[in-house]
């Protein structure tokens, strides 16, 4: 790739509770050949924003309108993340500010270890494992094997073909449906059974042992896990959830749980975050649930922070950011 051509001024917005090591490895990846400041939100906005070319906003969240508003002079808007749900896209648009984000390939693997271990816990029964050791119960209870069990991945993204190599060396039978058409080629790769697009879904659902979630958010996602598709799965069948909670009408998962219906799910989202303790779902004892940290891993913090790196160089080079998304449908 071209040198750049001139050396960029950044601001970085950080998240105050999770500075370390997102703020270190930005510094580290960037500060090299640009000009890189940490944003302070006890200081006047405008100012910390003068002359600035490059922004690189914490996980999509920390920008505010306002501080689009003084970004007159920002030639990129670069997430430090993938998903851009909570981010006003549609106002950073009206101010003709470039935005781009750090995609699904850089967090492939860890979502796809968590997921990984999710099936796992479930199949295992992890949550009343670690009531009957508390009790001393010995064999209780009787868990499940995974081999020639179906997993049914719901997006074929990069994080679920991480997940189809995974669970394909524990023998599990695969199949996949997504917007875009799966390749004979990839079929092959990532052994699935049946590849086919979201009209598909129903039949996904009444055939899958665990069912597992790789899709963005937006209007035609949410809530695409509701009642009516609880009542198609088997009763013996585990949901499996680190792409966003919204995915998931956590009423209507409540409810198949509680009854029965369901014999498990495992989620790293919610559909407020952070979750509150006091959740239904969390009481269950079929229910395991981490705060989102499937993406937070030490090696996800470098890729990103390359990722930023690497598009703040293009810009200074006088090429076009990669991984551009304010030209495209909000998802």
């Amino acid at each position: 790739m071209a040198r750049p051509k001139e050396r960029l001024r950044g601001l970085f917005l950080p998240n105050p509770a999770l500075r370390h090591p997102w703020q270190d490895d930005v510094v580290e990846a960037v500060s090299s050949q640009h000009e890189l400041n940490i944003f302070d939100y006890e200081l006047p906005l405008a100012p910390q924003f003068q002359d600035v070319d490059v922004v690189i906003d914490f996980g999509g969240s920390m920008g505010t309108r306002e501080m689009a508003d003084a970004a007159a002079s920002v030639r990129l808007w670069q997430l430090l993340g993938t998903g851009y749900d909570h981010f006003d896209l549609d106002y950073w648009r009206t101010k003709n500010i470039p935005v781009a984000n750090c995609p699904g390939e850089f967090t492939g693997v860890p979502l796809a270890e968590c997921a990984m271990m999710f099936i796992l816990m479930l199949a295992k029964r992890w949550p009343e494992t670690q009531s009957s050791v508390k009790r001393k119960l010995m064999c209780v209870p009787m868990g499940h094997e995974l081999e020639n069990s179906r997993l049914g991945l719901v997006g074929f993204g990069a994080s679920a073909r991480r997940l189809a190599s995974r669970a394909r060396a524990f023998g599990m039978r695969i199949s996949a449906i997504d917007l875009r058409d799966i390749s004979p080629k990839e079929q092959k790769e990532f052994g699935l059974e049946f590849a086919g697009k979201p009209a598909a879904l129903d039949r996904l659902l009444s055939q899958s042992d665990y069912l597992s979630l790789h899709l963005h958010l937006n209007q035609e996602t949410r809530h695409i896990l509701n009642e009516r598709c609880f009542g198609l799965m088997k009763t013996t069948a585990c949901l499996v959830n680190v792409a966003r909670g919204e995915l998931v009408d956590e009423k209507a998962l409540y409810v198949a749980l509680a009854e029965g219906r369901l014999a498990g799910a495992a989620c790293d989202v919610f559909n407020r975050e952070p979750v509150d303790p006091g959740n239904p779902l969390l009481q269950l004892s079929n229910f395991i649930g981490t705060p989102h940290i499937a993406g937070v891993t030490d090696c996800t913090s470098r890729r990103r922070a390359a990722c930023a790196a690497q598009n703040i160089d293009r810009l200074a080079a006088g090429l076009e950011p990669l991984f551009r998304i304010d030209s495209m449908a909000k998802s």
